[in-house]
């Protein structure tokens, strides 16, 4: 099992907006993840 870390929904809607806001191409899903500091833990890596 994998444990990972998750943003709150009020986080992701502010980066959304804000990103809409300045009119920018998509991000990524890496970037957005990177932005939101949404990451399996550094223990779980290795478990499957």
């Amino acid at each position: 099992m994998t444990t990972t870390t998750h943003p709150t929904k009020e986080l992701v809607r502010a980066v959304m907006v804000q990103h809409r806001a300045d009119r920018t191409p998509p991000m990524s899903p890496e970037q957005f993840k990177r932005e939101l500091g949404w990451k399996m833990l550094a223990g779980a890596r290795g478990a499957a």
